[in-house]
């Protein structure tokens, strides 16, 4: 007969394989977790000049992940030390490397989503 003391100490290590193997098995999944920020001067923020229906706004962005923008006519983006990727109303996207400051003087892009990558 099995003594406590080792049904108790195998329980453990049997449920230790057992943590460790579904920690194993479950994929690792990225925390997205771009975030709406004050836009400060000498940030390299994503920064992005916009405007809808005689609406004018300047947004800024960080950290990775995807967020709605509305559908606002874009003007000027300055990626910062952002790679960007931006998605029009007509199902385009368009990546934006970092460091690039683009303006869109005559045919501004509708945008629906941007992510920051």
């Amino acid at each position: 007969m099995i003594s406590r003391t080792k049904r108790i100490a195998r329980s453990m290590v049997v449920a230790a394989a057992a943590t460790v193997t579904v920690t194993m098995a479950m994929p690792a999944g990225n925390a997205f977790a771009i975030d709406h920020v004050e836009c400060r001067g000498g940030e390299n923020f994503l920064k992005i000049w916009s405007h809808l229906d005689g609406r004018s706004s300047v947004d800024c962005y960080a950290n990775k992940g995807r967020i709605g923008f509305g559908s606002w006519w874009v003007d000027r983006i300055s990626t910062g030390n952002n790679d960007l990727v931006y998605y029009d109303v007509n199902g385009d996207s368009v990546r934006v490397n970092r460091w690039t400051d683009i303006t869109f003087p005559s045919r501004p892009p509708k945008v629906r989503d941007i992510e920051i990558l």
